[in-house]
């Protein structure tokens, strides 16, 4: 079942959601070569602590930390570790969530480290991210999710790089994962049509490389087959009759 979201309740959302949007602007600040992932779960968790949330990843299924932090051909789950250290011309995706009088907020940036980014990644970046924002775009009444998972594979594939299939956006709310699955491909005009109060976590996940992943012995890191580097980027966008609302930004 989709729950639609009374403005009180997107309210709340917006209020989990610039929280999150604050640890992601920290924890960007942070990243340059010779610092730890787990330096970033540190102060991400600090961070939250200090906001008055909960983290929204930690002990969900098991999970042990606040933040996924992917580095270079990790495409999502990437575990915090004090022996992953960034390097010049690395990647790394960042991925967090909390929850805040019952609301979920739920976002993701893909940053590079340190000066000296080869031009194909940078492309990688910059075409993953704007493929979010052309699928944000598609977030209005009468609209489907099959327009949204469109406009991502459109944008990505006419740029030469591939979009993930195994792993998808959510809709979002009181939960962290609720209906619908969201999609990086579809065709436009199938599938779940948008209404108003709907929000969903929009996520492109794309590769360099081929799509296909697969699930490190961890159990949660998940790696491109090929080895290809892969970049994240994720906002929660609410269904509203005067558009797309941004509720992580």
């Amino acid at each position: 079942m989709i729950n639609c979201k009374s403005q009180a309740e997107l309210d709340k959302m917006r209020r989990s959601g610039r929280i999150v949007r604050q640890v992601l602007e920290i924890v960007r600040a942070m990243v340059k070569p010779g610092v730890s992932t787990m330096d970033l779960e540190r102060v991400a968790e600090e961070k939250i602590r200090e906001s008055g949330a909960k983290p929204a990843f930690k002990g969900y299924y098991d999970y042990p930390w606040v933040l996924c932090t992917s580095i270079n051909n990790e495409i999502i789950h990437g575990i915090p570790s004090e022996k992953r250290l960034l390097k010049e011309g690395d990647i790394v995706s960042i991925d967090c969530g909390v929850v805040m009088d019952g609301y979920y907020g739920d976002a993701a940036i893909t940053v590079p480290v340190g000066a000296t980014l080869p031009p194909e990644l940078k492309k990688l970046l910059e075409v993953t991210e704007t493929s979010l924002k052309r699928a944000i775009d598609q977030v209005r009444l009468g609209k489907t999710i099959g327009d949204v998972g469109a406009a991502v594979q459109e944008y990505v594939e006419a740029n030469g790089f591939s979009v993930v299939r195994e792993f998808v956006g959510h809709g979002i709310g009181t939960r962290l994962h609720e209906e619908p699955q969201v999609p990086n491909f579809g065709v436009r005009g199938h599938g779940t049509r948008l209404r108003e109060g709907m929000v969903l976590a929009i996520e492109p996940m794309v590769n360099v490389g081929k799509p296909e992943a697969r699930v490190l012995d961890d159990k949660w890191t998940a790696v491109t087959v090929d080895g290809s580097f892969s970049a994240h980027f994720e906002h929660c966008v609410a269904v509203t009759r005067n558009g797309p609302m941004v509720l992580t930004e």
